[in-house]
């Protein structure tokens, strides 16, 4: 790969002459912020659980918080990384050293905004909820799903992952006759799809390439990322049928969420009372090892010392540590330039830091799965999510595999016509991901409110 070619402001459904961008205020890399900063999928992320239950008397943040965050970090990234690759590269065309200096920042940014998008409700729950309903089906379901499902259509449901999700969301046209979905550019998308390949190929993490660790499109969106790869001219990889070298700028967007995830969790923690400062103190101010100045771990402890709140002195270390490790990956994507071109890096950028952040950050990562991720709320709300996805799965799965059924007239009734229903048994491959598309798209209240009312818990008001 080549910095040269890895950008474009080609998007899904350009016509083949495209004309150039009749805006003369946004780049077409702003343009993507915008569309996707307005749209209803991304408005939607504000009723969808990050970890911690919704809604609570104390503000935690949510899934479109969450994003909003990560864009900002991811545009801190975009930004230190481009000045780099624009001055090592000074002699290349103006357009280039534009992009990199400019324009990459709005690529990071519109990519982070969109990373959580294809996320089910109840968090990571959801995912799985999906999953297991597919791979435990009753034998009169699992015989009428497999004998019209390919084994590659069965594996987008029953590997369901959001990161596919989210490109199918992006690209897709849902019921409309204009091609192309959110029409954003092939730059901004290729920074999203951290596991480039398809479901049937993904979730393989014996062969060591990080692509494949899960998914990052449907079957049905092969041929769009296809189009993607060729147009930026990201490699295959040797020996797969649909598995890519990842796109550098990728390594960005999911470094912006790294960052973000372990301190605003711990954060979200201590408000709730669940962690305490010493604790955040003892995990985050060890990253600060300067003897002196401004980096130094002693300033730092003078400084929270001198605040009075206590949700204040996190946030003075949210803020500090999210700088430094801003710093920190991006020095080490420029470190890596070789490897990212050839598509040879297996790991994530923080990864890549010595052994002694690396220390300090596993003890980040068993410390939130000890006393975050297994706490009593969060767990309650993954059964819950478990639960109610998988009611709802369950009533409307049967809708469309027995049309004729009056129950199945009504439930049908439900889903939007945005997303197809053909009730034709040679299309049922299109007509549960319908389905899936649909509870997918719901905020956790609307999901849990639409169980209660088709099984009866609550009974709807006429309004």
């Amino acid at each position: 790969m080549k910095w040269q070619s890895l950008y474009s402001t080609r998007r899904t459904g350009d016509p083949v002459r495209k004309a150039n961008n009749p805006d003369q205020v946004r780049t077409s890399f702003q343009r993507d912020y915008d569309r996707l900063i307005f749209s209803s999928a991304f408005r939607r992320l504000q009723n969808k659980t990050q970890v911690f239950p919704l809604p609570r008397a104390v503000f935690v943040h949510n899934r479109l918080t969450h994003s909003l965050e990560v864009a900002s970090v991811g545009r801190s990234l975009g930004k230190s990384v481009g000045d780099a690759i624009a001055e090592k590269y000074a002699n290349e065309s103006q357009e280039f050293i534009d992009f990199y200096r400019y324009e990459l920042s709005s690529v990071i940014a519109a990519a982070c905004l969109a990373h959580d998008i294809g996320n089910p409700p109840f968090g990571h729950s959801g995912e799985d909820a999906i999953r297991t309903f597919f791979r435990e089906l009753d034998i009169d379901t699992k015989t009428a799903i497999h004998e019209r499902l390919t084994e590659k259509q069965l594996k987008d449901f029953e590997l369901f992952e959001g990161n596919s999700n989210a490109l199918r969301i992006l690209t897709n046209n849902f019921n409309e006759d204009e091609q192309g979905g959110y029409k954003l550019t092939y730059t901004t998308l290729a920074s999203i799809v951290k596991y480039p390949c398809a479901s049937y190929e993904g979730f393989n993490k014996a062969n060591g390439l990080i692509a494949t660790r899960k998914s990052g499109y449907f079957n049905n969106e092969t041929g769009i990322y296809k189009d993607i790869a060729d147009t930026l001219s990201i490699p295959k990889k040797e020996g797969f049928e649909t598995v890519y070298a990842r796109h550098p700028f990728v390594y960005l967007t999911e470094a912006a969420d790294d960052i973000c995830y372990r301190i605003i969790d711990m954060e979200d923690a201590h408000r709730l009372d669940i962690v305490s400062l010493e604790e955040i103190e003892v995990l985050f101010l060890p990253f600060f090892d300067e003897p002196d100045g401004y980096n130094s771990a002693d300033y730092i402890r003078k400084k929270v010392d001198s605040l009075r709140d206590a949700n204040q002195k996190v946030q003075y270390i949210r803020a500090r540590w999210i700088g430094i490790m801003t710093d920190m990956l991006a020095k080490a994507f420029i470190e890596h330039e070789e490897d990212l071109l050839t598509g040879n890096l297996q790991k994530d950028l923080l990864s890549c830091l010595p052994d002694k952040q690396l220390q300090l950050i596993k003890a980040i990562n068993d410390f939130s799965f000890k006393h975050i991720y297994n706490y009593k709320s969060v767990v309650e709300i993954e059964i819950a999510g478990y639960n109610v996805i998988g009611g709802l799965l369950q009533e409307l799965m049967q809708a469309i595999l027995h049309p004729e059924k009056s129950k199945s007239f009504k439930l049908l009734q439900l889903i939007p016509q945005q997303f197809t229903i053909s009730n034709n048994k040679e299309k049922l491959y299109d007509d549960i991901m319908s389905v899936v598309d649909f509870i997918s798209g719901m905020t956790d209240l609307y999901a849990i409110d639409l169980y209660r009312k088709i099984t009866g818990i609550n009974i709807p008001e006429i309004r």
